[in-house]
């Protein structure tokens, strides 16, 4: 009986777990493919009124925020489960155990937030509250570190609100949560504003979208006014499965199809240097081990005066096998490879040690690690490219820009995660890596959402999803200039990771100050 009774008191309260409910799926309608975005800044009010009420037990408050992230994760990214139930025909109840499972254990990041927290707001009461959302982004980037993912953290949810997305040229995505966090904050416990007046509810917030606005950065200058270079985006729309030689061969001239159809567009004299760009795709080019693709592309390079970049898995001098973008001039010759650095954990590697790893295969293929940071000629202009999932990378397409790049270009494949949010979360990604590296971004995806996001974030020109399409976009050489983030990368981040420590270690120190 004692056991049990130990256990109940150490139960979150109802109360407490509904508004840990009601906060994640209101942050759940901020995201794609709701895209609610105003809601991230009141969102987190419950959560933070219900770590108030649980302050006085880290223990409580840790179940609180892991109740609040396991509802989170698993609303916001449930989409995990399309790919193995699609093609791997895993029975549905399973994946979704498997989804539950792995949202409760990201869901521990929100738990140690929200520790962090009471243990704060017990120590120094309602103005512990200031804190939040310092914690928060140190909670966030401790995230990443821990498990080399921050998907959908708090500031992605503003990737399509103009009048916020300039602060991530200055702090990256997480000084945009850090705003978000910080509205939360200042709407949870009014009494720190020593204020009567409601009014200043609304005006202070709007406030920071309006100084946000007024500070939008500006765009980097081209060094002229003239085209550089021309890009011709293809979106094949390859399926995910029963793919035989026949249907590749065709799906492979209507590759070329689509790319001669948008070169037609193109002035026939004085044309601009131009590269036809194919996504990451099912069909797994093999460039080098493919006589025939080689001369296949040679032959389209040649006859249509371009340069082409595709996606191709291609062996390195161990025999190991590399996720690699490979470029081919107007002659048809080999001038460029970027070999893929952030590898898809369980899809293209195992993030376990041998012989562990060797005997879990993953789902797309076990590839080696990239290494070098290759930027890669269009025209006058250089760029870098992110293979898929790399685009949630801000230190890639940082160094890119560090090392001179003018454009960055993703070439994505998110067609095994279906019709779902993923599209428009993984979209999100690519606008603050435009938005914080001050460099235009050009999305070239199997099967959407194939666009041009510009050094501000706006996306135009996009692609319908799960459809064939292409499109003719120009870029030319930038001035050089650099963002905060490009030369200082996550040091808001830092900062609020120190402050964070800080704070909880006076926390402790004022406890066992009272207790002498």
């Amino acid at each position: 009986m004692k056991k049990f009774a130990r256990l109940k008191k150490n139960l979150l309260s109802p109360l407490s777990a509904v508004f840990a409910v009601v906060s994640a799926l209101l942050l759940v309608l901020a995201f794609p493919d709701f895209e609610v975005w105003f809601l991230a800044y009141i969102a987190l009010v419950p959560l933070f009124y219900a770590v108030e009420k649980e302050k006085d037990s880290a223990l409580k408050s840790f179940l609180t925020g892991w109740l609040f992230g396991l509802v989170f994760f698993f609303g916001a990214c449930w989409w995990l489960t399309f790919a193995p139930i699609t093609y791997a025909a895993l029975p549905a109840p399973l994946v979704y155990f498997f989804m539950f499972c792995a949202a409760g254990i990201v869901g521990v990041f929100p738990g140690i937030f929200a520790a962090l927290l009471s243990v704060v707001l017990k120590r120094f009461g309602d103005y512990g509250i200031l804190s939040a959302p310092f914690l928060w982004t140190f909670v966030e980037f401790l995230r990443m570190w821990l498990t080399g993912n921050n998907w959908n953290a708090l500031g992605y949810s503003q990737a399509f609100n103009p009048l916020i997305l300039s602060f991530g040229s200055y702090g990256g995505v997480l000084l945009v949560g850090f705003i978000c966090a910080a509205v939360n904050a200042y709407y949870t416990v009014p009494a720190i504003w020593k204020t009567k007046n409601s009014g200043w509810f609304v005006i202070i917030p709007l406030g920071v979208l309006l100084t946000a606005f007024l500070l939008q950065k500006p765009v980097s200058m081209r060094k002229d006014d003239a085209r550089s270079a021309a890009v011709v985006a293809v979106q094949p729309n390859v399926p995910m499965s029963g793919l035989t030689i026949e249907k590749y061969q065709k799906l492979l001239g209507r590759h070329i199809e689509l790319a001669e159809n948008e070169l037609k567009k193109l002035p026939a004299e004085n044309r601009p240097p131009t590269t036809v760009v194919f996504p990451e795709s099912p069909m797994i080019f093999q460039y080098g081990r493919d006589p025939e693709l080689q001369d296949y592309l040679r032959d389209f390079a040649v006859r249509n005066n371009v340069s082409v970049l595709f996606n191709s898995a291609e062996v390195n001098a161990q025999k190991r096998v590399l996720n690699s973008a490979v470029m081919i001039d107007a002659r048809g010759k080999k001038i460029a490879q970027y070999d893929k650095i952030h590898l898809v954990p369980f899809g293209e590697y195992i993030p376990f040690p041998e012989p562990l790893a060797s005997q879990m295969p993953a789902f797309v293929g076990s590839f080696e690690f990239g290494d070098e940071y290759d930027l890669l000629p269009f025209g006058a202009a250089t760029g870098g490219v992110m293979i898929c999932f790399e685009s949630h990378f801000g230190e890639l397409s940082r160094e890119y820009a560090r090392r001179g790049a003018d454009v960055l270009v993703e070439m994505t494949n998110d067609g095994y995660l279906g019709d779902t949010p993923v599209l428009r979360q993984h979209l999100a990604n690519s606008v603050f890596r435009a938005v914080e590296t001050n460099r235009p971004l050009v999305r070239v995806t199997n099967v959407g959402i194939t666009a041009y996001i510009d050094e501000r974030g706006r996306v135009s020109d996009a692609a319908d999803v799960y459809a064939e399409a292409a499109r003719v976009w120009t870029i030319s050489k930038s001035d050089g200039a650099q963002t905060i983030y490009v030369r200082y990368g996550d040091w808001f981040a830092w900062a609020c990771s120190i402050v964070s420590l800080i704070s909880v270690g006076l926390s402790y120190l004022k406890r066992r100050a009272d207790k002498a």
